[in-house]
Order: structure tokens, then C-alpha cells, then sequence
């Protein structure tokens, strides 16, 4: 199934490619045996978190696990250090963030009085300047037994503003692709491919200055708060939110414009006939894979010369479009390469 998913984005991304040139640069497609370090790190506790939660959020598997190609969030009605639930909130803070881009992900929502799943990013500044002049983007939201989603940005005009809209839902037992496509002009909201809400961020009008940082990704399933309100007699917990795959693509005029905004990685040459040279900007490469556009891992190469540049061979594969996962150690990126 997940084959033909990949393939049938994969031939939507193809037709929409000269326009668009939208590039992956990064993905979690959850096929490990555990959550990716180098990917998520989590918050933890259950103060409140600003809105009146009643969650605990912890780091236990009990909450936040890998099964069947899928994150598994999961709110349970269950006891620690005072909050009567548990659940998980996972984040890229301090490993991965980006300034603009089309950020997405495929989930199917639980759908239960008083749980507030969503999908949302934060800028990295948080910690130095604070909410919400940090600037928030939600790029899904939904409570309750609600049949919508909502997207919305939050930023700091002499106190805080936000924005947004909604668009109708069949949530139950339904996955949906949610997104937003953010560059310096605007934010576009859409879900499964069809804009449904956008803000003008253009020249920071409205003080939307915040837009042009980088910001991180954040995956949380909630229980209670001031939004959706309490959990009721109603509930059954645990509950799940599963989420298929994150990824983030960004626009560049080539190839190896992305290694250039990144400062991570570069692939050359691109298009490659038969040797491709990976070079990491920062530490030295530990590894390399190539998979096909099916996000089937054909080759792998681990290296252990503690150098920062490194040749593969790939005259061997059918010409064609491949994706170059590069890890040195701390940061790993997908690199699009095209063999000829």
C-alpha cells in the first residue's frame, strides 16, 4: 500500500516538478524498529502547557512508538505526578528546522471528546525571545468529534495575533495528507493536495516578521485544555494518533541549491553518469543509502575513514530519479539524484 502511495505522490510531485521544483530534503517515514533520535526529541511534564491540558507527557513507549510503518502517539487515562492522563509531544527542536518550504505529513486522527491531536511548528527562537514572538505555525489541528481541521499562524503584533481557517474533514478511521507551503510571501494550508486557507506574510506586514526564521516541527496528541474543553464518560483511552511519514521539501533553482541553504550536504555532479562524490559540510560522513522513488533502499554504503568527502559508484542502477539519504552523525538529509 505504501508503495502505490509513494509512487501516486511521486507521479503528482513529476507533474507539478517545472513549476513548482519542489525537492525533498527531508523525511521520516517511521520503517525503523524505534523512534530516530537524530529526528525527534520530546517535551516532557504536565503543567499545562499554556492552555490547561491535563496531559502528562512523557518519553515511555507506553506513549510514542514505532509499529507497522507508523508513529503511534497515544493518549492513555493514566496517573503521574498528579495529571490523570498521559500521552507524547515530539519535536525537531535543536536537530532539524527550516525556513520556508512545503512541510507534510500523512496521519489518521483519534477522534474523542476532549483530545486535541496536531501537527505544528515553532520558531527556533523560542527559548531566547519567547511565545509568541517566536512565531507558531498550526499546520493541523482538531478536537473533539469535530468533522474539520484547522490551520492557523500565531505571531506578535503589541501582543499576540493569530489567523486561520478550516476546511470540512471525514476524520474517523481516515489517513489525510496535511501541509502547508510557506515561502516569503505567504502560507498556504492544504490538506490531501487542496488549499483550503492562506496569510499574506509578505514584507512583514501585520508584523509577520517571525515567518522568515527557521522553525521546528512538533507532533502532539493533547488531552483536555481550553479548546476542546474536558474528556467526558464518553471517552475510551488509550487512544491513537498515527502518523504515516513527515517530509519536507523546499524550491531551488538546481539541485545543489539545497546543500548551499542547508550547509549540510552536497551531492556532484547532478545529474551523475556513474560516480557520485557526497560531501558533508560539517563532520565527517558515516553513512550514505540510495533508495528508489518507492522509499525502497537499494544501496548502503557505511564509511569509516573519518573523511568529509566520499564516492559511490551507482552505474549499476536503472537511470532514473533516486533519493541520497546522507547522515554524518548528527543531521541526515535526503538528496534528490538523477542518474543518466
Amino acid at each position: 500500500m505504501r508503495t502505490v502511495i509513494l509512487l501516486f505522490l511521486f507521479f503528482i510531485c513529476q507533474s507539478n516538478l517545472k513549476a513548482q521544483q519542489w525537492n525533498l530534503v527531508w523525511a521520516d517515514e517511521f520503517s525503523s524498529s524505534q523512534i530516530n533520535t537524530n529526528n525527534w526529541t520530546y517535551d516532557l511534564g504536565g503543567d499545562g502547557w499554556g492552555n490547561n491540558e491535563l496531559q502528562n507527557y512523557t518519553n515511555s513507549n507506553d506513549n510514542s512508538t514505532i509499529s507497522n510503518d507508523n508513529l503511534l502517539i497515544i493518549a492513555k487515562q493514566q496517573q503521574l505526578n498528579g495529571n490523570a492522563y498521559t500521552s507524547a509531544r515530539l519535536k525537531t527542536q535543536g536537530l532539524q528546522s527550516w525556513r520556508y518550504g512545503k512541510i507534510e505529513a500523512r496521519i489518521k486522527l483519534p477522534m474523542q471528546k476532549g483530545l486535541w491531536p496536531a501537527f505544528w511548528m515553532i520558531g527556533n527562537n523560542i527559548t531566547s525571545i519567547g511565545w509568541p514572538k517566536c512565531g507558531e505555525i498550526d499546520i493541523m489541528e482538531h478536537v473533539n468529534t469535530e468533522n474539520k481541521v484547522h490551520g492557523t499562524i500565531h505571531w506578535d503584533n503589541n501582543g499576540h495575533n493569530y489567523y486561520g481557517g478550516q476546511t470540512p474533514a471525514n476524520i474517523e478511521g481516515q489517513y489525510h495528507i496535511y501541509s502547508i507551503e510557506w515561502n516569503p510571501d505567504s502560507i498556504k494550508w492544504l490538506m490531501n493536495g487542496i488549499k483550503y486557507w492562506s496569510a499574506n506574510i509578505a514584507n512583514n506586514i501585520n508584523n509577520t516578521e517571525e515567518f522568515q526564521n527557521p522553525f521546528f516541527i512538533i507532533l502532539n496528541v493533547a488531552v483536555g485544555g481550553n479548546w476542546p474543553g474536558s474528556t467526558d464518560n464518553t471517552n475510551v483511552l488509550p487512544d491513537t494518533m498515527f502518523v504515516d511519514y513527515v517530509r519536507v521539501y523546499q524550491q531551488f533553482n538546481n539541485l545543489n541549491e539545497q546543500a548551499t541553504l542547508n550547509n549540510k550536504f552536497s551531492v556532484s555532479p547532478n545529474p551523475v553518469l556513474s560516480v557520485l562524490n557526497i560531501t558533508s559540510f560539517n563532520a565527517n560522513l558515516q553513512n550514505v543509502s540510495i533508495t528508489n522513488i518507492s522509499g525502497q533502499e537499494i544501496l548502503a554504503r557505511q564509511f569509516t575513514s573519518n573523511n568529509k568527502t566520499e564516492s559511490i559508484d551507482i552505474s549499476h542502477l536503472t537511470k532514473g530519479i533516486y533519493f541520497a539519504k546522507v547522515f554524518d552523525g548528527t543531521y541526515f538529509q535526503y538528496i534528490k539524484v538523477v542518474l543518466e
